[in-house]
């Protein structure tokens, strides 16, 4: 990545926030596992900080299609969209966090809706383990991407239950 580029990706990273400034009432949000051939997607809400996996999305070089982002848009009428951030194991960026970020952008621009990121290192590996818990086998990669986006939106609760806590 060259140097102009880099800081274009810096000051566009920075503009995704991790939380609300001020979240007061419980609002829902939808999550998203983002990939090259495969978007995870899942539905949660801050009252109680639960969530569940809605499906996977087929993308074509990282684009779904965007009447299906639209129709569950509609659907689960989310508050706010929160997207996975995949950092490299040392804490790097990623080629694939720099599409991330595009993505959410995206969202943000054709939804209206507020976009967060959250750092998403190992939740793949965490769905694996929790679909083998579950049901005592590995299934398909493919099945995976929702249980992920699902892991993603519980973790970005938590912290952000966190966070209240610590300003309270």
């Amino acid at each position: 990545m060259s140097v102009t580029s880099r800081r274009t990706f810096l000051k566009t990273l920075m503009s995704l926030k991790t939380f609300p400034d001020s979240p007061s009432a419980p609002f829902a949000a939808l999550a998203f596992d983002f990939g090259a051939l495969r978007i995870g997607v899942a539905f949660g809400q801050s009252l109680t900080g639960t969530v569940r996996p809605v499906c996977v999305l087929k993308a074509k070089d990282g684009i779904p299609d965007w009447d299906q982002v639209a129709q569950l848009i509609k659907d689960w009428q989310p508050d706010a969209l929160v997207i996975g951030l995949p950092y490299n194991l040392d804490g790097t960026e990623s080629e694939l966090l720099i599409r991330s970020v595009k993505f959410a952008n995206r969202l943000h621009g054709r939804f209206h809706l507020p976009c967060y990121g959250m750092d998403e290192r190992l939740s793949s590996k965490a769905a694996i383990e929790q679909i083998f818990e579950e049901t005592g086998k590995l299934t398909k990669k493919a099945g995976i991407d929702d249980v992920a986006a699902q892991i993603i939106l519980e973790n970005w609760f938590y912290a952000l239950s966190q966070s209240q806590r610590k300003t309270e």
